[in-house]
């Protein structure tokens, strides 16, 4: 069986090259050509906390994987979420190795940010808000930075300190990050938002939203109101990974979505998924004044599609170590 490093997996992974597997992961999901059970969970009440587990088999990239992954949102000196994905060979079901999940959750969920921006932002978007200072931030500044036209990401939290000190550090990296004072400035001279918050409670209104923008939205909260507000999903396009995922509820879920049907704020029936909109079965973007929104609640699919990546780079390259279980 191979193991590989946190390490390993940052430097076998490719951020373009994941976007691109994404993107063809969540057609065939939409498709029905992949198998992904919805996600379950040990809850941790105590420490608001849950274990994970999100099996999936991706077909063409011959995929079979399993991710367990830890949430905890109160963490502040380690990732508040840390995963492991184990891969086995989908010809026998034998276990051929693990990978560090940690770095693989934050990469997918960005990149899936990344798909979703660039299937329905409005042409010539230049200006990426990104609300929140954690990892997801960082992975999402990093990401969208990479997409063509961005000019600027701008940075905002809780804690303005944090967002300086993100700012810093992502210049440092070649992204072109400005920290803001609050998230409504951020927001509101924005053509793509991206929030990436534990919050219980809107981290953004509708009224800061300019006409035509693109709202990512990859927060989870399972008890809360959720990180978008009402008004924001009953006036957008709003998008999915899949729909089963996103309307089920705790721990797989989207509380913001369940709680707009219920209440007849959406219909159901309008909520497109992603992989629809990649493959042309389903409309996007009908103009420039549009609003649309990318509710992420992370499916399997995305590490089975990551996982693919990195097993094929480690043995290019010989890297990771093989042990006998």
């Amino acid at each position: 069986m191979l193991v590989i490093s946190a390490a390993e997996v940052a430097s076998l992974l490719d951020l373009d090259a994941l976007a691109d597997a994404l993107q063809a992961a969540m057609a065939e999901l939409s498709a029905g050509r992949a198998s992904v059970p919805p996600r379950v969970a040990a809850m941790v009440t105590e420490q608001d906390a849950m274990l994970a587990a999100m099996p999936a088999f991706l077909p063409s990239a011959g995929a079979l994987t399993a991710k367990l992954v830890s949430l905890y949102p109160h963490n502040q000196d380690r990732p508040t979420h840390q995963a492991l994905i184990c891969c086995f060979d989908p010809a026998t079901g034998t276990p051929v190795a693990v990978i560090d999940g940690t770095h693989v959750t934050a990469a997918r969920t960005a990149a899936g940010s990344a798909v979703a921006t660039r299937l329905l932002a409005r042409p010539g978007a230049s200006r990426v808000a990104v609300i929140g200072t954690g990892v997801q931030a960082h992975a999402h500044a990093r990401a969208l930075a990479r997409l063509p036209g961005v000019q600027v990401v701008l940075l905002a939290g809780r804690d303005a300190s944090k967002a300086r000190a993100l700012a810093g550090e992502l210049v440092s990296a070649g992204v072109p990050a400005q920290a803001i004072a609050s998230a409504e400035d951020a927001v509101r001279s924005a053509d793509v938002v991206c929030a990436a918050t534990h919050a219980a409670a809107p981290v953004l209104r509708r009224e800061w939203l300019r006409p035509g923008a693109h709202v990512n939205s990859v927060g989870y909260n399972a008890g809360g109101e959720g990180e978008i507000d009402a008004a924001t999903i009953r006036d957008a396009l709003v998008v999915v990974e899949s729909r089963a995922a996103a309307l089920s509820p705790p721990p797989a879920g989207a509380i913001e979505l369940v709680r707009a049907v219920e209440s007849h704020a959406i219909d159901a029936g309008h909520i497109v998924e992603v992989g629809q909109v990649a493959a042309g079965t389903a409309r996007g973007r009908a103009g420039d004044t549009q609003l649309t929104l990318y509710k992420s609640v992370g499916v399997a699919v995305q590490d089975a599609a990551a996982a693919a990546l990195i097993l094929a780079a480690a043995q290019e390259r010989g890297a990771g170590v093989r042990i006998t279980m």
